[in-house]
């Protein structure tokens, strides 16, 4: 028996354990592949499905409880150091902001099987104030489903491999090569999709100073704030003359967007995530004067330029 898998089925709950707390916590090592693994060699009976499985509940769980303790203490700012760890920095906040929207406490029980949602999905529940209780019990439940559906995988494929007992033998032999190779492919191909998208964002990006001289200028610009009400909670204030529409509400007003002006978008996302792939959205439905501004709300903020309360906003 090789080396690698020898400590693998000697250690294996405590790798599980530890590489799902790992991942959880923000660590951008995905446990699919690890918990595809683990479950095929329960079908030689090398290690036990239940402890696999409870190995991986309790690194979830942990990790969970760990990030939804510092959103209630910290909220927005908590969030986005979250994404900020994640292989799907680029979406997550939109994503699980809008998730939560829409289905609330369940949310979580699907959470952790859309990417950029698993990790940053704790931190929001504690963000907007969901009783701890009611977070584990949604959170426990999804991270059951999730890590089932990862392990049974891999035993119904070590089961198939059970009929014939030499192709068990070989893949139980080259297992940590496999998981290996799933990894790397893994993480090479959301790298691969990360940098492509970062790149057009920044060549599409408009420098706060840049604005902040258009505005000077008198010139017209149509400012649009993209964020998402719960962003709104630390400082409810936003750019003068901003419109706040989140992003399914700009698409149905399209027709509202001036075709002779600039269009700037902003929100607090990572890497201007949301306000890029909206103006990405926007040029494909043939609106071309529009761009991300970079840093978004929290670049503007810092800069000390203008800002003016929401409410004030909306009724003017």
């Amino acid at each position: 028996m090789p080396i690698a898998l020898d400590f693998f089925i000697r250690y294996g709950y405590g790798i599980v354990f530890l590489w799902v707390l790992a991942e959880q916590l923000g660590v951008p090592i995905p446990s699919t592949p690890l918990l595809l693994t683990a479950g095929t060699l329960t079908a030689t009976h090398k290690l036990s499905l239940p402890l696999v499985l409870a190995a991986a509940l309790a690194g979830s769980l942990i990790a969970d409880s760990t990030w939804y303790l510092f959103g209630k203490r910290y909220g927005g700012t908590m969030v986005r150091l979250v994404c900020r760890l994640s292989l799907e920095s680029t979406a997550c906040v939109r994503k699980t902001e809008t998730y939560f929207s829409k289905r609330g406490a369940p949310a979580l029980l699907f959470a952790k099987f859309v990417p950029g949602l698993g990790t940053v999905a704790a931190p929001i529940a504690g963000q907007i104030g969901m009783g701890y209780g009611k977070f584990l019990a949604c959170d426990g439940a999804g991270a059951l489903l999730w890590a089932l559906s990862g392990l049974v995988g891999g035993r119904f494929f070590g089961d198939v491999l059970k009929r014939n007992p030499h192709a068990l033998s070989t893949v139980a032999h080259f297992a940590v090569v496999i998981f290996a190779v799933l990894l790397l492919g893994f993480l090479g191909w959301r790298m691969l999709e990360r940098r492509a998208f970062l790149r057009s964002v920044r060549m599409a990006r408009l420098e706060p100073t840049e604005l902040k001289r258009m505005m000077d200028d008198g010139q017209a610009v149509f400012i649009v704030d993209l964020r998402h009400p719960l962003d709104y909670l630390p400082d409810p204030r936003t750019l003068p003359g901003a419109l706040s529409l989140t992003p399914d509400k700009l698409v149905a007003e399209s027709t509202r967007i001036p075709r002779d002006q600039e269009i700037v978008l902003f929100c607090t996302c990572p890497s201007e995530a949301t306000a890029a792939k909206m103006a990405l959205t926007l040029r494909n439905m043939g609106i071309q004067r529009v761009r991300p501004l970079r840093g978004g709300y929290d670049e503007w903020k810092r800069l000390g330029y203008p800002l003016v309360e929401i409410a004030t906003q909306t009724a003017a």
